[in-house]
């Protein structure tokens, strides 16, 4: 069990940046290939002022960096593993909706 509140910190930084959809689509582009501010916006189909917003946030929980390179600034991953997290992540969750061991999903509105 998570006691220490820095663990719970952590995790609690990590739902944040899961929390919003942009910041999802965000956090896979980048597990593909890092990627400028601008070529991000377009891809995603967001405003630049929106998309920083979003990629301020995501530095915030520590989930991203920036590499300056010439005059323009690249985003990343903070660190390789932060992919394969979310690959897991998501596997995990769609083991779990397909097992829908929750009982009472329907009635609660978890889980489904």
């Amino acid at each position: 069990m998570l006691t220490a509140a820095s663990d719970i910190d952590v995790l609690a930084r990590f739902g944040r940046a899961l929390a919003d959809p942009i910041r999802c689509r965000v956090l896979l582009a980048l597990r593909e290939a890092p990627a400028y501010p601008a070529d991000l916006a377009d891809a995603l189909g967001v405003s630049r002022t929106r998309l920083s917003n979003h990629l301020a946030c995501l530095r915030d929980c520590g989930l991203v960096v920036t590499v300056p390179d010439g005059r323009r600034t690249r985003y990343e991953l903070a660190d390789p593993r932060l992919g394969r997290a979310l690959d897991d992540l998501r596997g995990v969750v769609l083991a779990v909706e397909a097992d829908r061991t929750c009982a009472d999903a329907d009635e609660q509105g978890c889980c489904g």
